[in-house]
């Protein structure tokens, strides 16, 4: 199994996929995260595809650590970004199930390795949610806090301000001033 950073798209699957038929390697799975291949990969295919995917601002990961650390990130990401009803469980509850790991653990590697907790990194990744729904014009702000679990419309709008600077109104005021003055062009 490779692990690969960064692979967040389908061009980014379709460009690890010619890499390896390259290097004459076939594979399983090639997934947003990690590759399934059939055949060892010598230490010479490992640095070729890494330098390959490099320049494609791809990371084959060999670190252990910071394998379980690309996957916490994509756990939270698939959950708050390309899940549209969030599970009504506790974040720390559902990373540990979905990774198979004791939370404090995961919470202290996660610490460790990039310097910001979990939490942390959770409301950032909910607020650049709040922001594209804001900017789609998805839902409503209070559909909204009610859609990523806020316990308010205000403890939404604090974070919002916290982590922005803006409120969520000013925010989405800016918007509409951006597309007025686009439209008089």
């Amino acid at each position: 199994m490779l692990y690969i950073k960064y692979m967040v798209s389908l061009r980014c699957k379709m460009l690890v996929k010619q890499e390896l038929a390259k290097l004459g390697l076939h594979f399983v799975v090639v997934d947003l995260e990690a590759v399934e291949i059939l055949e060892d990969i010598s230490p010479e295919q490992r640095e070729q595809l890494k330098s390959v995917l490099l320049l494609s601002g791809l990371e084959l990961l060999d670190d252990k650590r910071s394998i379980l650390v690309d996957k916490i990130k994509n756990v939270i990401i698939e959950l708050i970004h390309h899940t549209d009803d969030l599970p009504k469980v506790n974040y720390s509850d559902y990373i540990s199930d979905k990774l198979q790991y004791d939370y404090t653990y995961l919470s202290n590697l996660f610490s460790e390795v990039k310097g910001t907790t979990i939490q942390q990194f959770i409301i950032k990744h909910k607020i650049e949610r709040v922001k594209e729904m804001l900017l789609y014009d998805e839902l409503n702000l209070t559909e909204i806090s009610y859609r990523l679990h806020y316990s308010s419309v205000a403890h939404l709008s604090a974070q919002f301000k916290k982590v922005t600077g803006l409120s969520p109104s000013f925010f989405k005021q800016l918007k509409q001033k951006r597309q007025h003055n686009l439209e008089n062009l």
